[in-house]
């Protein structure tokens, strides 16, 4: 259950990137993908840098990686949850606005989850290679699949992240691709709010629900995908 600091961490992060989101996808650009990365791996009002907020959750789990990740997906799932039910609470009027800073603010939750995860499993946060692996990650595993049958990703995060060389083009790439997908994610969101918004409190409702679930859902599948660097990483029984 959300508690207050939770409350007050989503709502300010939706202050912060709420006057940067005006229009239909305003930011929503490669600059933006990149920025959200850097905020989410260095920190950003409340919110604690990704790898300090997920060794907490390692000391917490007294050394066990693998409850770590959960507890990292929950933490950011609650995040997520929380900013959803704040920035939809509005009217359908309201919507032209908190639409696409609800997605700007949610992608960094979502990014700040997979940089924790990374973390975690042994992945060096300042390389490029594991960044780019992290912006592919948050467009979701059926995006993923989807992209690499069209051939527009040479290869999924696991191997983005492993890759023996830095391909110079790919940071390009994928902050393109996933731009692309936070604009498209603005309109369904204005689509799935619309009737909510009609009655009080329900828009806020599904909202949280619904980007409370899509960072549940990238979480698994950066938990699935990213595994573990070396042997020593590998969690203990229990």
């Amino acid at each position: 259950m959300a508690n207050a600091w939770t409350k007050g961490a989503a709502a300010g992060v939706a202050r912060t990137l709420a006057p940067k989101a005006p229009g239909l996808a305003p930011g929503l650009t490669e600059t933006f993908v990149r920025e959200a990365l850097h905020r989410a791996i260095h920190g950003i009002g409340p919110l604690k840098p990704a790898a300090h907020a997920a060794e907490e959750q390692l000391r917490e789990q007294r050394g066990n990686r693998d409850k770590a990740v959960r507890e990292v997906i929950e933490n950011n799932v609650m995040h997520a949850s929380v900013e959803g039910f704040v920035t939809n609470l509005g009217g359908l009027v309201a919507a032209a606005v908190t639409a696409p800073a609800n997605i700007a603010a949610v992608t960094i939750i979502q990014s700040r989850m997979v940089a924790g995860i990374a973390h975690l499993r042994g992945y060096d946060l300042a390389d490029p290679r594991v960044g780019n692996a992290i912006t592919v990650t948050l467009l979701g595993e059926d995006s993923v699949a989807a992209l690499l049958r069209a051939r527009r990703i040479p290869a999924p995060p696991m191997a983005i992240a492993t890759a023996p060389v830095l391909d110079p083009d790919m940071d390009k790439l994928v902050a393109g691709v996933l731009a692309g997908e936070l604009i498209t994610r603005v309109v369904g969101k204005r689509m799935v709010t619309t009737v909510g918004r009609k009655v009080p409190l329900l828009g806020g409702g599904v909202g949280m629900v619904t980007d409370g679930l899509a960072t549940y859902k990238i979480g698994r599948y950066a938990a699935r995908e990213l595994r573990p660097r070396t042997a020593g990483l590998l969690s203990r029984a229990g």
